[in-house]
C-alpha cells in the first residue's frame, strides 16, 4: 500500500493528494490518502504502508511534516519515505537529515507512480532515489482528473464567507502550475525557473464537476498566476460558467497581468469570479524593485480603480516586513490600505507577514541580503535575518502576536489596533477616521486566509 500524507494546505482539500492518488490507482497501486490537518496520524494505517509520501507544497506544511516524518519512521522502520511538492527540492538537505529516501519536485505524479510500482515489485530493494533539486528540469505530464474519493468532505475545510453573512462550500483545483515570472522572493522561482505547465481544460472541468457533486458552491483556482496563460484562462472560465451556472470562483493574478489584461476583467466578473488575490507585496517602489515584482505603487492605485470600475473585489497580499521596511514606511503601507478603502479586503495576517528567505531564494543575489542573512536554519527551513532597526523587528513581533490573538475578529477592528501599534512605534500621532468602521465584512473572503 502507498500512503499519501498532507500536513497543511491553507484549509483546503489537498489537490496534492488527489492528483497522485488518481495516477497510482490507474497503475493498479493500492492507495490511502490522509490529510493530517483534518485527521489524526493514529487513525492512519501507517504500519501497513510500503511507501509513505509526504506532500510539501509550502513552508508551513514542510515544517509541520518534520516531526510527522520522525513518527512515521518509528512506526514503520521498513517503509520507503518520499517527499514531494514545491518545498521538497527546496528542503532537500533537511529532508535527507530526517532520513527521507526519495525527493521529488512539484511535477511529481509520474515519478511517484514509477517509484511505487518499483517498490511493489517482488524482491525490489528499499534503496534511496537521487533527490530532485531546485533548478532541475521540470517534467511535462499528461494530466488526468484527480481522485478525491477518500479525502475528508469539503464541508470540513475553509468556507467562503459572504457579505450577507451566509457561507458557501469551497472546492479547490489547479488549472496550471509554475510561473513564467522570476520575482526574487517567490519560492516557485528556484524550482520552476520561469516555466509553467497548463492543465487541459477538460481535466479541470472533470475535477470541478466531482467537487460540485460533493457540494462545492465556489471554487478556488490555486494557480500561482491564473493569467500566465490568458487564452487558456479565458477558455476555462467560459467553460466553467457554461457548465456550472451559479458557481462562483476566485483566482490569483499578478498586478502586472491584471494591468496588461484589463480587457479580461469584465469576463472574470461575468463568469462568476468574486475576488482576485494579487501579491501586491508593498507600496514602496524601492521595495518593489528589490523584490523584482514588475509593478509600481502607481500601478496598484490604478488597479484598485479599474477593479472597482468592473465591480471585482481585489484581495491584496503583502510582505509587510522586509529588510527595507522602515517604521514610517509601514505606517505609509497601512495608510495607503486605508486610503484605497482596502481594509476589509486585506486579511489581518497580511499585516504581519515577514520576508521569508528559503533555500535557493533569488533574494540571496542581493548584496544587502547576503550581508543580513545567516546560514540556513534547518528548523526554520529558511535563512534567519534581523532588521538593521530593531524597532521594526519588535513591531513585526507585536503585530503578529496581536493578529494571532484575533484571527476571527473583524478585519477593520484588527486594522485599527495594528495602526495604533505602528503609529506608537513610529512616534506619530493617532489619526481619526472620517467614517465609522463597518461591523461586518463588506467583501467575500475565505475563512482560512493564510498565504505562506
Amino acid at each position: 500500500m502507498v500512503l499519501l500524507l498532507s500536513t497543511y494546505e491553507l484549509g483546503r482539500q489537498p489537490f496534492g493528494l488527489a492528483s497522485p492518488a488518481a495516477w497510482l490507482r490507474r497503475a493498479g497501486v493500492e492507495v490511502r490518502t490522509a490529510d493530517l490537518s483534518r485527521e489524526r496520524l493514529s487513525q492512519v494505517p501507517v504500519e501497513q504502508a510500503r511507501l509513505v509520501a509526504f506532500y510539501l507544497p509550502m513552508h508551513t506544511a514542510t515544517r509541520l511534516a518534520l516531526p510527522v516524518i520522525e513518527r512515521v519512521r518509528a512506526l514503520n522502520p521498513g517503509a520507503h519515505l518520499c517527499a514531494y511538492g514545491l518545498y521538497a527540492p527546496l528542503s532537500a538537505d533537511v529532508l535527507r537529515s530526517h532520513r527521507i529516501d526519495t525527493i521529488l519536485g512539484p511535477e511529481f505524479e509520474a515519478d511517484l507512480t514509477a517509484l511505487a510500482t518499483r517498490l511493489h515489485q517482488p524482491a525490489q530493494p528499499n534503496q534511496p532515489n537521487q533527490p530532485a533539486r531546485a533548478g532541475s528540469a521540470v517534467p511535462r505530464l499528461r494530466f488526468i482528473p484527480p481522485d478525491r474519493r477518500d479525502l475528508p468532505a469539503l464541508t470540513r475545510y475553509a468556507a467562503l464567507q459572504m457579505p450577507d453573512g451566509s457561507r458557501r462550500v469551497v472546492g479547490y483545483t489547479e488549472a496550471s502550475r509554475g510561473c513564467k515570472h522570476l520575482c526574487r522572493h517567490c519560492p516557485i522561482v528556484p524550482v520552476y525557473g520561469g516555466q509553467f505547465r497548463v492543465v487541459p481544460v477538460d481535466v479541470t472541468l472533470v475535477d470541478i464537476a466531482t467537487q460540485v457533486e460533493q457540494g462545492a458552491e465556489h471554487i478556488t483556482f490555486g494557480d500561482p498566476d491564473f493569467f500566465n496563460g490568458p487564452t487558456h484562462a479565458r477558455r476555462l472560465v467560459e467553460s466553467v460558467a457554461a457548465r456550472f451556472p451559479g458557481l462562483s470562483y476566485d483566482v490569483t493574478i499578478k498586478v502586472e497581468h491584471l494591468r496588461a489584461h484589463a480587457d479580461l476583467l469584465p469576463l472574470l466578473r461575468d463568469t462568476g469570479c468574486l475576488f482576485v488575490i494579487s501579491a501586491v507585496e508593498a507600496v514602496d517602489d524601492y521595495i518593489l524593485e528589490r523584490l523584482d515584482k514588475g509593478h509600481t505603487r502607481e500601478d496598484v492605485v490604478a488597479l484598485v480603480a479599474s477593479m472597482r470600475a468592473v465591480e471585482l473585489t481585489l484581495a491584496p497580499t503583502f510582505v509587510a516586513f522586509t529588510p527595507w521596511t522602515t517604521l514610517d514606511g509601514y505606517v505609509d503601507l497601512l495608510q495607503t490600505i486605508a486610503d484605497l478603502d482596502l481594509v476589509e479586503a486585506v486579511a489581518s495576517i497580511q499585516l504581519a507577514i515577514r520576508l521569508l528567505l528559503p533555500a535557493g531564494s533569488r533574494l540571496m543575489e542581493l548584496p544587502e541580503i547576503r550581508t543580513l542573512a545567516g546560514r540556513l536554519d534547518p528548523a526554520a527551513l529558511a535563512h534567519a535575518w534581523q532588521h538593521p532597526d530593531q524597532r521594526v523587528d519588535q513591531l513585526q513581533h507585536d503585530v503578529q502576536r496581536l493578529v494571532g490573538r484575533k484571527l476571527h475578529a473583524p478585519r477593520a477592528a484588527v486594522f485599527d489596533e495594528v495602526m495604533a501599534l505602528a503609529l506608537s512605534a513610529a512616534g506619530q500621532r493617532a489619526r481619526h477616521h472620517d467614517q465609522p468602521r463597518a461591523a461586518r465584512a463588506t467583501v467575500p473572503y475565505l475563512t482560512e486566509p493564510w498565504y505562506c
